[in-house]
């Protein structure tokens, strides 16, 4: 990414304990289509890093908590945004918190023949097909969809084949490179915003992983939504700016990693009127520290999210 986040807040607190509602116990297959990855994917997960269920009872199938769903939750966005798996693993097991299961409402099958056509394709360098399964998936689905079923599964699954072989950092590449620019065709094609003042979108301080902002702005343009995308690595001083310029009724926030998740970067914006509402993306920001904005988890949230800025 991440992920376009894919990927975003979690309710810390305290760990989940047995006594809470039976309900919020999932299985695999729930969890996978939760988070849009294929149910084999979680059992590698468990299997190569760990990150399996953490309840069990006596003849029963271990099922997963929501301090578990936050860790895979977290897992998915980091590998979607370009963290290497085991590094994604890592840091997703030191994370403390939980989400709600009723707080992931939409349920995603992962595209499976979609995925492994892909797959085959980048293996043989056959860019042109890859992009135009993607402008096709795009067409027919959206989005959201698209990111969830197809997008992050085969982003998952070259970061997984880097990870085992040591090889193949040029697909990685060349598929995000791809999606960038499918993307980007999606995005300047918004002809008749219902939004007179674009949307702002940053990826902040010295944060490079920026495909998510890509999806999103894509998503956003899907449904009539102008964008003014600043990129990754944007300085404070563009931001600023470029709300005096531009008063835009939202400004969202990436931040893969929590040193690029300043609160600086939407305090000490310059004040407009009406005041644009802040959206924050990505597993970097704290939000114990960021109470007094919006983060947002997933694609979705954060369309719906900025939506609510512009008035619909």
């Amino acid at each position: 990414m991440s992920d376009f986040q894919l990927v975003m807040s979690a309710t810390l607190g305290h760990p989940y304990a047995m006594a809470k509602a039976p309900e919020e116990l999932l299985t695999v297959s729930a969890v996978a289509r939760r988070l849009g990855v294929a149910p084999a994917t979680l059992r590698t997960w468990d299997r190569r890093y760990g990150l399996g269920p953490s309840t069990h009872e006596a003849g029963e199938h271990r099922r997963y908590c929501p301090a578990d769903l936050m860790k895979l939750t977290l897992m998915r966005r980091l590998i979607s945004a370009g963290v290497a798996p085991a590094d994604a693993a890592e840091k997703a097991k030191q994370a403390k918190g939980e989400i709600k299961i009723e707080k992931i409402v939409r349920e995603f099958e992962v595209r499976e023949d979609v995925v492994a056509g892909i797959n085959k394709a980048l293996q043989a360098f056959d860019i042109a097909f890859v992009a135009e399964t993607l402008r096709s998936e795009l067409d027919e689905h959206g989005v959201e969809i698209a990111w969830h079923e197809i997008i992050v599964p085969t982003l998952i699954e070259i970061g997984e084949d880097w990870q085992e072989t040591g090889q193949g950092i040029e697909i990685e590449h060349a598929f995000s490179e791809t999606l960038k620019k499918v993307f980007r065709e999606r995005s300047i094609a918004c002809e008749a915003p219902i939004n007179g003042h674009p949307v702002v979108l940053a990826a902040v301080g010295e944060e490079q992983h920026s495909l998510p902002l890509h999806a999103l702005e894509a998503a956003l343009c899907e449904i009539g939504i102008k964008t003014h995308f600043l990129g990754a690595r944007t300085p404070f001083e563009a931001v600023a700016a470029t709300v005096t310029r531009l008063a835009p009724p939202a400004v969202f926030l990436w931040a893969l990693l929590p040193q690029n998740a300043q609160t600086d970067f939407y305090r000490e914006l310059p004040a407009v009127r009406p005041a644009p509402r802040i959206v924050l993306g990505g597993p970097g920001w704290s939000p114990d520290e960021c109470s007094d904005a919006t983060l947002v988890l997933g694609l979705g949230n954060a369309c719906e999210e900025i939506k609510r800025a512009v008035g619909l």
